[in-house]
């Protein structure tokens, strides 16, 4: 064989190896314009937020709408009753921000907590089966021997505001159960397992069909306020204090009443 044609075979090789070289490179770029090895883009931040059990429907549409107009940030909520949430905080739980259902939990957690806002106020009502059986009318009737009353454990601020409007009025009432949140004081009277018992106003709506609510008239009633605030152990502070805020703008005060919370 003619010592012509390796030589031809190694020039014919070099070249394809010389297109190769900027195609491969080419091929780099693309994967990097395709997004697979992009460098510098903002991490998505994601928030945990303490909230107070009767916040559990509220916040969930809350969240989606503040998530739809910060697609940079993802919340993520536990809901339990205040006492059990400040408890939490003093543990050292991972969380960003607080929001309870009294001022008087929040005030409590004032080296853990930044500067709080009243974000919603709340009113009791009377929590009936389906059709008001019994024909409750009123916080007087919770006193009748034979009907099974449930309320919240007093730690709990519904517990304390429930107690701080029967002892307003003089009534004793001896409940079946002592719970650790009106949801759980709402579902024994949905499940039937209680006539009546306490729950905030916006709880009760959330069972609209299963339960009936007995309004207490204003000059009876507590009123309830709602105080949210950052934690000082949040590694997203600046995050943590945007959602705040936010839940004061206009958008997030619409859904709020939108679901029977009074302004703040």
């Amino acid at each position: 064989m003619s010592p012509v044609v390796p030589r031809r075979r190694a020039l014919a090789a070099m070249a394809i190896a010389a297109l190769l070289v900027p195609l491969a490179a080419c091929g780099n770029d693309s994967k990097k314009d395709s997004g697979e090895e992009k460098s510098g883009a903002a991490p998505r931040t994601e928030l945990t937020v303490l909230a107070a059990s009767s916040l559990t429907d509220v916040f969930k549409t809350a969240g989606a709408a503040y998530e739809k107009e910060h697609p940079g940030t993802k919340l993520t909520f536990s809901f339990a009753g205040s006492q059990e949430l400040a408890a939490q905080v003093k543990q050292g739980a991972p969380a960003d921000a607080l929001v309870t259902a009294d001022t008087k939990t929040m005030d409590g957690l004032k080296a853990d907590a930044g500067r709080s806002t009243v974000i919603a106020k709340n009113r009791l009502v009377i929590a009936t089966g389906e059709g008001n059986p019994k024909k409750i009318g009123g916080l007087k009737d919770l006193t009748g021997s034979k009907l099974k009353v449930v309320l919240a454990a007093p730690e709990v601020p519904v517990g304390r505001y429930s107690k701080q409007v029967l002892d307003a009025q003089k009534l004793s009432v001896h409940p079946v159960s002592q719970e650790p949140n009106v949801r759980a004081v709402l579902s024994k009277v949905e499940l039937g397992e209680a006539d009546a018992g306490i729950v905030y106003k916006t709880d009760a709506a959330t069972a609209s069909g299963k339960v009936d609510a007995v309004d207490i008239p204003d000059a009876q009633n507590a009123v309830a306020a709602y105080p949210a605030a950052t934690l000082k152990t949040s590694e997203h502070g600046a995050a943590a204090a945007a959602f705040v805020k936010w839940l004061s703008t206009p958008e997030a005060q619409k859904i709020l009443r939108q679901a029977g919370f009074q302004k703040p």
